[in-house]
């Protein structure tokens, strides 16, 4: 498999500092394991690597017993523990590890927010720098491959997506079966094992009906009634999925004014293949009668990486008003609201909302297509 240069990696040695933990998040299946086990081999002499599933690290690590954890990881000056939301009171484990070792480097990485951010929030507050992973982004691609490989693959994009291993398959049906893999054997994985989810099947319908969704208001209401299921668990559901890094929230943008919508949210999907595994369509883009989803979800996806990636603090939203004047994306950074529309067709025409900008007067306004997202998105 080519190696695909990720844009942590110039960011690790920021991050990884004695004295503090790094954790990282993403979705499973990202790369988070390869670039960490990268960065380990290169920079540290004397390393441990373990995993959560290890019986004998969970043992160790959830302990609390201060003797027991230094003996076993004395003489390391890196430290590399994978899966860690797998282990039981890992925080605590990991505070008595940095408090005793001032000059060890300590690493760990997991798959679910809601696991490992409440394990490790409380013991390891001031000791820890966080960092979100994604799919592989456009601007790594463009890095690894160049421009005009990303011009050509970009169809192929919108339709399987950017995880590493979709990009390194050989054809088409080798990256359905992947997605399809991911689909029905990781996706879910953190959630049922963690959460014990009674109706397992109610949270794919659910996932399915937001894949039909995307960039529109959801009704929680509507959900429950056509799930059977109590809108407190459809709520409770939907934040879980949040927390697994399976979709995005976003709500929309007000200052409160009669015509704006202000009590609503739309989702995304981490990744474009993940979201069409799971409505089962991998038609290509000529095909597909939802191609504006697809396009506006790559684009706000894609975007998020950028903010991430390049340290660019934005509060997101969308807008939209009731007589369904509307813009895809507001960005509130700098003191400057900053709004998109995103069209997959460049020849339709594309203006700023007339109510958006009497409104918003200093705002800015610019139409993402395919033949202008380059610098929106790299």
């Amino acid at each position: 498999m080519n190696w695909i240069n990720r844009n942590i990696e110039n960011l690790l040695d920021d991050y990884i500092v004695p004295g503090k933990v790094f954790l990282l998040y993403g979705p499973r299946r990202v790369g988070k394991t390869a670039v960490l086990q990268k960065y380990v081999l290169e920079h540290f002499r004397n390393y441990f690597i373990g995993t959560g599933d290890d019986i004998q690290v969970r043992k160790i690590l959830s302990s609390e017993d201060l003797i027991q954890i230094t003996n076993s990881f004395q003489g390391y000056n890196g430290i590399f523990i994978d899966e860690a939301q797998r282990i039981p009171n890992i925080g605590w484990g990991l505070k008595l590890l940095v408090d005793h070792n001032p000059n060890l480097k300590i690493i760990a990485s997991g798959s679910s927010s809601f696991k490992l951010s409440n394990d490790t929030g409380e013991p390891l507050t001031g000791r820890c720098n966080t960092f979100r992973m994604f799919p592989v982004s456009i601007s790594e691609l463009i890095k690894t491959h160049g421009n005009m490989h990303v011009t050509q693959n970009l169809n192929d994009y919108l339709i399987y997506g950017t995880y590493p291993e979709t990009l390194t398959a050989l054809n088409y049906n080798s990256k359905k079966r992947y997605l399809i893999t991911l689909r029905n054997s990781y996706l879910f994985k953190d959630i049922l094992e963690l959460e014990n989810i009674k109706n397992p099947d109610k949270l794919h319908d659910l996932l399915q009906m937001l894949a039909f969704q995307i960039g529109q208001e959801v009704s929680i209401n509507e959900f429950s009634i056509s799930l059977g299921i109590a809108k407190q668990t459809v709520e409770h559901y939907i934040d879980l999925l949040e927390k697994s890094f399976i979709i995005i929230k976003v709500r929309a943008y007000s200052k409160n004014l009669r015509k704006e919508i202000s009590k609503s949210s739309r989702f995304y999907f981490y990744d474009n293949g993940v979201r069409n595994a799971i409505i089962n369509n991998f038609n290509p883009v000529g095909q597909r009668m939802d191609i504006g989803m697809l396009w506006e979800n790559f684009c706000f996806i894609e975007r998020i990486k950028k903010q991430n990636y390049q340290g660019i603090f934005s509060n997101n939203y969308f807008w939209r008003t009731y007589d369904r004047q509307e813009i895809d994306l507001v960005e509130d950074r700098d003191g400057v609201l900053h709004a998109y529309e995103f069209k997959w067709n460049s020849r339709k025409t594309c203006k700023v909302p007339k109510v958006f900008k009497e409104t918003y007067p200093n705002s800015e306004f610019q139409c993402i297509t395919p033949d202008n997202f380059w610098e929106f998105v790299v």
